[in-house]
């Protein structure tokens, strides 16, 4: 009986103790799961991808204007009235096209006169070179006086200045009844006609502008570059070999090269800059003197360079940073040097190495040694799709 009776109390003693350790285990278990979970939980969704080098050719940006190579401001050269207007505004104009015609008329009189003149002058001429060759005749015989002969040679002489005056006259009355055809002095372009059929012009410091012809093609792009950029790229005979860029306001890259054109010869103390030209051919004539003009003047020897996009950086206070990612999906914060923006992505000079994993996206949502659940994505696919967004 009493056998019997410990068996029961050592049955439920273990009955207990079973039941006891299978609370434990379960509860241990159930907390296992629950912490396990938690922790998946918390893992945050973000684009990762792989810092990859490329081979770049450093550049300096800059803004300017573009300027034409001839800018000619037409002025009539004689007054009078003008009876003919040759072009339209806004024309494209060759070298030697009539653009306007003053009143030809009083012009062709004084070629006239001035013809006339000459030929008196001529007749004169002869009459006194015949008269002078007689006199030197007579006198080597001794039948007219010394002074007589003087007066042949003199009146003579004054004949031919005469003739030579006459002519000078002529060739004046020439050129003024020239310049009562105006003519496009360069090819270009023509603004609109300032003053038209019937309008009467004069000559001098107040005389107006008819209109005003620039050339299109090739077209100037000057710019400003600091000092650093002069004595890098642009000082002695290296300059002829920068490439130089040219990106309109309404355009996101770079649509035309050129070539250094002329650089300033003195440096701006004030600014610390020095006045630069770039030539550009405009066979489209898309470009016009006076556009805002984004340029890129490259130098130096192509090098490997770590470029990422603007959205995996941060910025803490003056320093920037990157989330750089391990093996255990675990993110660390990576202080980098910036270099120069290429291609919508920014060059890291400092702090980061090819092969590396950061995260491109959601860069706001993590803190450093967060565990992270990443989604691989390509540096140039996070870029696209940021500027799809945009």
């Amino acid at each position: 009986m009493i056998s019997h009776r410990k068996y029961v109390v050592c049955a439920a003693i273990v009955a207990l103790a079973a039941a006891g350790l299978g609370v434990f285990i379960t509860s241990r278990s159930h907390a296992v799961i629950a912490v396990t979970g938690a922790g998946s939980d918390q893992a945050i969704e973000v684009d990762v991808a792989q810092v990859t080098s490329r081979i770049i050719t450093d550049y300096q940006s800059y803004f300017g204007r573009t300027e034409a190579i001839n800018r000619v401001e037409i002025r009539p050269l004689v007054p009078g009235t003008i009876v003919g207007v040759h072009f339209s505004d806004g024309a494209l104009v060759n070298t030697g096209d009539l653009l306007f015609t003053i009143d030809q008329r009083p012009y062709k009189a004084a070629v006239d006169r001035a013809s006339g003149e000459l030929a008196a002058a001529r007749a004169r001429n002869g009459y006194a070179s015949t008269d002078a060759s007689r006199a030197e005749r007579l006198l080597a015989d001794n039948a007219i006086a010394r002074r007589e002969y003087d007066q042949a040679q003199n009146a003579a002489r004054e004949a031919l200045a005469n003739v030579l005056s006459a002519q000078a006259v002529l060739e004046v009355a020439n050129v003024n009844l020239s310049y009562t055809r105006i003519i496009a002095p360069v090819a270009g372009r023509a603004s609109r006609a300032e003053w038209t059929l019937g309008n009467v012009v004069s000559t001098g410091a107040s005389a107006p502008i008819l209109t005003t012809v620039v050339s299109i093609s090739p077209i100037y792009a000057s710019f400003d570059v600091d000092e650093q950029t002069y004595l890098r790229y642009l000082s002695g005979d290296s300059r002829v070999e920068v490439p130089v860029f040219l990106g309109l306001a309404n355009e996101s890259g770079y649509s035309r090269e050129g070539k250094v054109s002329s650089i300033d010869n003195q440096l701006d103390t004030g600014s610390g800059t020095i006045r630069v030209r770039a030539l550009f051919e405009n066979k489209d004539r898309s470009l016009v003197p006076g556009l805002y003009a984004r340029i890129k003047v490259g130098g130096g020897a192509p090098h490997a360079a770590v470029l990422v996009i603007s959205a995996a950086i941060g910025t803490d206070q003056d320093k920037n940073y990157v989330m750089v990612m391990d093996s255990d999906h675990r993110v660390r914060y990576r202080e980098v040097a910036l270099g120069a923006e290429r291609d919508g992505m920014t060059v890291i000079s400092a702090g980061l190495k090819p092969g590396e994993t950061i995260v491109v996206n959601g860069l706001q949502r993590v803190r450093s040694n967060d565990i992270v659940r990443p989604h691989a994505v390509e540096m140039m696919a996070a870029l696209n799709a940021l500027e799809s967004e945009s």
